[in-house]
Parts: C-alpha cells; sequence; structure tokens
C-alpha cells in the first residue's frame, strides 16, 4: 500500500543523486511542483526522462540537476524554444547535458516494455530516420516467424517515476481523467513512485475515462494542491498560458532565469 507522506519527504527519499527519474504529464498532470522540491534538494547528475519535456525540464536542466536527457520532443509549447536546454547542450551551462533521442511511439513502447517487465520493446518506427545513427540504444532484429527487419528499443526502468493525479484515497490508490498520456505505464515501469495529488478523499468517485493506479503499485502519495502549476488539472485548475509566454523570455538570460529560480522555487516551500 502507498504511504501518505509530504511532497519534501517523498522527494528526499525516492529522488538520489546520479538516478534515473522521469516526471510524466502530457499537457495537464504536469508534476512541477514536485520538479521544484528537486531542485530545491539539489539533486545532481540525474538522468531525466520524458516523452515531451516541456518547461518544468527546461528550470531542472538550468538548475544543474541533470546530465543526460531522454527525450523524443523538447521544447515550450505553442511559444518555442527550451532556451536552459539549448544553453546546457550548446555551451554546457550550467553543466553538460548528454542527450538520448527518440520517437513518440519508441518512448511510448519502452515504457510499455518496462511496465510489462520486457527487456525491450518492438516496433516498426525509425525506419529511414537518422536517429539510429546518432542513439546507441536503437537496434535492428528480424522477426524469427516472418523475417521482417523490425527495430528493438530497451525497456525504461527509471529508478523513480513522478506523477500529478487529481485524487488519491487514505489507501494510495490513485484516480487521474482527461488527457493521460503514459503516466499509468510509466509508474508500473519504475522502481518507485511518486503521486502528487489535488486532493486526498475516502473514496474514489468513479468518474468517465478515469485510470486507477493501485495502491500496491505505487511507493508514496503526497496532497499538492495546485502541483501541476502552470499546466492544468482537469476538473481543478486551468492552464497558465501567460506563465508559458513568460517564461521564453525569463529563461533566455542566465541572470534573469536564476534570479527567478531563486525567488519563486528555491525560497519558495510547498506546505507539508
Amino acid at each position: 500500500m502507498a504511504k501518505i507522506v509530504s511532497l519534501a519527504d517523498g522527494i528526499a527519499e525516492l529522488v538520489h543523486d546520479g538516478d534515473v527519474v522521469a516526471l510524466e504529464g502530457f499537457t495537464h498532470l504536469i508534476p512541477f511542483a514536485a520538479g521544484h522540491e528537486i531542485i530545491r534538494q539539489g539533486r545532481r547528475g540525474l538522468t531525466l526522462v520524458r516523452m515531451t519535456p516541456d518547461v518544468i525540464y527546461d528550470q531542472l536542466i538550468g538548475a544543474g540537476c541533470a546530465s543526460r536527457l531522454v527525450f523524443s520532443w523538447g521544447g515550450n509549447p505553442g511559444v518555442g524554444s527550451l532556451h536552459r536546454f539549448r544553453d546546457a547542450v550548446q555551451h554546457s551551462w550550467p553543466v553538460p547535458l548528454e542527450l538520448e533521442e527518440h520517437s513518440h511511439a519508441g518512448m511510448a513502447n519502452r515504457y510499455v516494455a518496462g511496465a510489462s517487465g520486457l527487456p525491450f520493446a518492438v516496433l516498426r518506427g525509425y525506419t529511414g530516420t537518422d536517429l539510429p545513427r546518432h542513439t546507441a540504444t536503437i537496434r535492428s532484429v528480424d522477426c524469427p516467424f516472418t523475417g521482417e527487419t523490425l527495430t528493438a528499443l530497451p525497456a525504461l526502468r527509471p529508478d523513480v517515476t513522478v506523477v500529478h493525479a487529481q485524487r488519491a484515497d487514505r489507501a494510495g490508490n490513485v484516480q487521474m481523467w482527461g488527457i493521460t498520456g503514459v503516466q499509468k505505464e510509466a509508474v508500473l515501469a519504475a522502481r518507485r513512485s511518486l503521486v502528487t495529488v489535488e486532493e486526498l478523499v475516502d473514496e474514489l468517485t468513479p468518474v468517465p475515462g478515469q485510470v486507477v493506479l493501485p495502491g500496491w503499485a505505487i511507493t508514496a502519495v503526497a496532497r499538492v494542491p495546485g502541483g501541476a502549476h502552470p499546466s492544468y488539472t482537469q476538473g481543478y485548475s486551468v492552464r497558465d498560458n501567460d506563465f508559458y509566454r513568460d517564461w521564453d523570455a525569463i529563461s533566455r538570460d542566465r541572470d534573469t532565469f536564476r534570479a527567478w529560480i531563486a525567488r519563486h522555487v528555491l525560497t519558495t516551500e510547498v506546505p507539508a
């Protein structure tokens, strides 16, 4: 059964220097508050994994938490580039950043393989692209039944996956709905997991299109209202589009970025 913890305690216990860490969420339910706690606790040498790294990964990279990024697309959605990401790749600031790039389908299938306890995923993607020449984890394999050449990718097994959801009951069963992306697979593939939620309830009320993660599959749950801001949580909050636009200017300059992190992350704490 998942245990109920504070966000600070959850990150302290579950996220360690050098870990492979996935903070998943697609368009909404992006675990910003948890990412900020990782920055506050000064984690270093992380391999960050995510299908679509956006602003929270820009912040983690700019804060010096990451040494490697495994991903399939990176950008500030609807705005443009991630300038802290670009600075790390192009100028090694604040530390060099190694890249492992895949397709969306490749990343999703790697999570599925990890969640299924399989050593690798098989798909028809990547054919005719440059990715196999630049990414050592993309291999080819011949089907033993048809002889067809397919693509094989190693399973993704993060040390810890962090996601945000709408609610959990007091036994640690988590309920989420809306655009849920690969959160379920990323949690099931991980060795440890932390779910931040808008609220804790005595009983989960069924919702159309819901995904329920059972408490036995989750390590810890933390109540963090607004934990997805500036992304949104369906039924609880709306997307802060102004923040995404403002981030472009904030993140372009190193000193402006550092001042923002100092004011809005390092000196801000989430109530226990």
